[in-house]
């Protein structure tokens, strides 16, 4: 028999009784909205996680840009990784602390003031290389540019004692200014700089 001689019978309902029952028709709504609940999950949290990501890019972003706009010494504790990176150790018993960091393509700056104790500056001369026998009576080492960028005026009524501390390259080198008029809580002025 050729295709013509088998005439193409349309598709029919089944009978009444023969059709999907209930349980049937439960049954793939709860596969329907299995399916659709994996979906979901499958692109929703992957999507929700991307949102959330780039809003934190966002605002890290601006904090840093905000930090690199700051003018001059800004109040707080630099973080651990530029103390690290600058080797400037501020003591834990240091108060007043403030902080500015300058960078461009000869060498990166990080200026930090705090307050500390007699013993807080002994251990922090100390971590950085060098100690009180280093400090040289009146001695500013801390020169006129970098005053102006942070905003230091050193004057001569009080009592200051200076050192520089030099390092191979590329770990920074430090000069160090310190008012000891107070000799329990010196001031202590540092200007750490790196080339890259």
């Amino acid at each position: 028999m050729t295709a013509a001689e088998h005439p193409v019978v349309p598709r029919q309902s089944p009978p009444p009784g023969e059709g999907p029952t209930p349980e049937d028709r439960r049954r793939t709504i709860r596969r329907r909205l299995i399916t659709a609940t994996i979906i979901v999950l499958l692109i929703g949290i992957p999507a929700g996680y991307l949102l959330i990501s780039a809003g934190q890019s966002r605002r890290s972003g601006q904090d840093k840009a905000a930090e690199a706009a700051a003018q001059g010494l800004r109040e707080g504790w630099p973080s651990r990784m530029l103390r690290r990176i600058f080797e400037v150790p501020v003591p834990k018993d240091a108060v007043q602390v403030q902080y500015y960091e300058t960078n461009n393509w000869k060498a990166s700056r990080m200026y930090v003031q705090f307050r500390t104790s007699s013993n807080g500056l002994d251990r922090f001369l100390t971590q950085v290389g060098t100690g009180r026998a280093a400090l040289e009576d009146g001695k500013f080492t801390i020169g006129e540019r970098d005053m102006k960028v942070a905003g230091w005026y050193f004057n001569g009524g009080l009592s200051w004692a200076g050192t520089t501390h030099t390092n191979k390259d590329p770990r920074p080198t430090q000069d160090i200014t310190v008012n000891m008029t107070d000799p329990a809580a010196p001031v202590v002025y540092v200007v750490s700089a790196a080339t890259p």
